[in-house]
């Protein structure tokens, strides 16, 4: 039973190898017939195609001029059908001997086909044949080479028209040569490729029935042409030397790029455009990164000369009283000027301009711990070129010093009390304004399609606190001086006995002149600077100083006062040692005495100080120490008239 087994199974494999030997040698006898088959294809189809030449050659010695054209455009046609299925077949017999043979006959029908395209075509574009250019494009169609019809349109029809219109020496001869020139490379289109966007379906009167696809010769051959010629023939075009000069070509080539794209015929079109390689050059070759650092080294290099150590004052007609706040709004504004800006640095003129903002704010912080001078107002309103040499006087010993003297063994150059106002005022300003810098870079950001516009607000908003943090330590700065200018008068109230101890003067009857001195800086601050400064600003600025001067001006007040008390009891304790009744140690016989007249005197001078503040607009209850001050003065002046009564 297991050899019969065994032996059917070896019949059976030996009838299935036979079967499969026998496929295999069908198989193989099937593709040499199908290569046979495609080798007499492409014979066929070689001797077809020679002898429609043949025939078309004998037929156009006797045939009419006039229809010699479109009679050639069909057979052309026809041909190229033919020599489709001659490619194919042709493709399919890759290596076979007999192909090597033929290949001669076959290179010489391309090459014939090709110049009768060629000529053809050209013959249709200056006749103005619309037939002949519609059977041509078909037949390059038909053989897959529509890239070489453009390009033949490109070299024949573009090239010479550019070549006439790119003149360097006619751009830069006339004032707007560059616009000029522009303008006659756009009237090519609709002057010279009329027809073949007819043809080919990219105006808008094309007709479907008669539309020849797979072309786009806007594309593919004038934009091509011009943009080489441009870059060959105007190299000038794309230096970024002179950024005002390279800012206005760029504008106007971009421009003119719009309206290039504008007559293409669809958004297909236009998307073909972008991708183009010569439109990528033609972008590329302008060095927006160089134009930007020029740009940035003038904005910079002006506004770090103004943030100047001489704070010197701004250009009559601004709105900001220092030059250094009046450059650095200056260079924001130019930033997003139509004269400077492009929409490809849009994100690094944003940047820039925070930068000029933290820089700003870096100034103001270390101008509000530079030592403030001891110059007066006149002082303060000298000349910017004065002001210049006083700062190189000041620094000189510092840089005669050498490059070992290190930045923190530098004095500060000082500030005066003037221009910490007006660094105050501005500072307030610049942050009012702020805001408006968003409405002025907002619609050069819609412009490249950016609308995240919060994000752009929160930076600004950013920029301001950090100028807003600058301003308490300003505040205090401004405060403090106007407090010690006013208690440097004050403090005379210690001159007070003197002037009346042994003095025999009479009894005061008004306050002395050194409360108008020291309400001076007041009156100054409130008249000088009303249209400088916020009144709010002011009155803060008036009250609190006020109330450091006032407290301080209390402490010399008392001092005074328990001097004179001291004094008048070891007056009074001698008269006791010496028992002399009948004369009057401290002042003139039967009058007010030496220590009344000074507790007068004290009392008529604070009167008069809280009258002035009042006279300012200022409540003294609001003012630290005022109330404690008018107590004490109360109770000498009590002290005084009573005695005296």
């Amino acid at each position: 039973m297991l050899k019969t087994i065994i032996s059917l199974k070896s019949c059976v494999s030996e009838g299935i190898q036979a079967v499969d030997d026998r496929m295999t040698k069908q198989e193989d006898i099937r593709r040499k017939k199908m290569c046979v088959l495609r080798l007499i294809h492409v014979i066929q189809s070689v001797e077809k195609i020679e002898k429609i030449l043949h025939s078309q050659g004998s037929k156009e010695l006797s045939s009419l001029e006039g229809n010699s054209s479109l009679l050639t455009g069909q057979v052309l046609e026809r041909i190229a059908t033919e020599f489709n299925q001659l490619q194919f077949h042709a493709v399919q017999s890759k290596g076979m001997p007999l192909l090597d043979k033929v290949r001669p006959r076959i290179a010489g029908i391309t090459a014939m086909l090709q110049q009768s395209l060629e000529g053809l075509l050209l013959e249709g574009l200056q006749t103005s044949n619309v037939d002949i250019i519609r059977h041509c494009l078909r037949t390059y169609a038909t053989i897959d080479k529509t890239r070489d019809a453009e390009a033949l349109v490109g070299q024949v029809l573009v090239k010479p028209y550019v070549d006439e219109v790119v003149v360097e020496q006619y751009v830069q001869s006339h004032p707007n040569g560059l616009q000029s020139m522009y303008n006659r490379l756009l009237e090519f289109v609709p002057h010279h490729c009329r027809l073949l966007r007819e043809v080919t379906g990219g105006a808008i009167s094309s007709e479907k029935a008669d539309i020849v696809p797979g072309y786009d010769f806007l594309v593919n051959s004038v934009w091509p042409e011009i943009v080489h010629g441009l870059e060959e023939k105007l190299p000038s075009l794309f230096n970024p030397g002179n950024p005002d000069v390279f800012h206005e070509k760029y504008t106007t080539s971009m421009d003119f790029v719009r309206k290039f794209e504008r007559q293409c015929g669809s958004q297909a079109s236009v998307k073909r455009l972008r991708a183009h390689p010569s439109y990528h050059s033609f972008n590329n070759k302008w060095n927006l990164p160089v134009y930007f650092q020029i740009r940035f080294r003038e904005i910079a290099g002006a506004l770090e000369e103004a943030l100047s150590d001489t704070l010197e004052e701004a250009p009559d007609g601004s709105s900001y009283c220092l030059l250094a706040t009046h450059m650095v709004w200056t260079s924001l504004l130019k930033c997003w000027s139509d004269q400077m800006f492009l929409p490809l640095l849009a994100h690094r003129l944003w940047k820039l301009s925070l930068q000029i903002l933290a820089r700003y704010s870096v100034f103001i912080g270390e101008v509000s711990v530079r030592p403030i001078s001891g110059e007066n107002a006149k002082e303060s309103k000298k000349s910017v070129s004065a002001g210049r040499k006083e700062s190189s006087v000041s620094l000189s010993p510092s840089e005669e010093q050498g490059n070992g003297s290190s930045p923190e063994s530098q004095p500060l150059p000082s500030v005066s009390s003037t221009q910490l106002v007006y660094v105050a005022a501005d500072l307030d300003k610049l942050q009012d304004r702020i805001p408006d810098i968003l409405e002025i870079i907002k619609p050069k950001l819609e412009m490249i399609g950016f609308k995240n516009m919060p994000c752009i607000a929160g930076a600004l908003e950013d920029s301001k606190t950090s100028l807003s943090a600058c301003v308490p330590t300003l505040n205090s700065r401004i405060i403090q001086d106007l407090s010690e200018s006013s208690f440097a008068f004050l403090k005379s109230a210690l001159e007070v006995p003197r002037l009346y101890r042994r003095t025999n003067k009479e009894v005061p009857t008004k306050a002395s002149p050194y409360v108008d001195s020291a309400l001076k800086p007041f009156y100054r601050l409130q008249n000088e600077y009303k249209g400088t400064l916020k009144q709010p600003m002011i009155h803060q600025w008036l009250e609190s100083a006020l109330s450091e001067s006032t407290q301080k001006y209390y402490e010399t007040v008392s001092d005074v006062l328990s001097s004179v008390k001291k004094m008048e009891e070891s007056l009074k304790r001698l008269k006791q040692a010496r028992r002399t009744a009948t004369s009057n140690p401290v002042g003139t016989n039967g009058g007010m005495s030496d220590d009344n007249k000074i507790r007068l005197q004290l009392a008529l001078d604070v009167e008069y100080y809280g009258e002035q503040i009042r006279k300012m607009g200022l409540e003294t209850s609001n003012l630290k120490g005022f109330s404690a001050l008018t107590e004490l003065i109360l109770t000498a002046k009590d002290q005084a008239t009573a005695e005296q009564s």
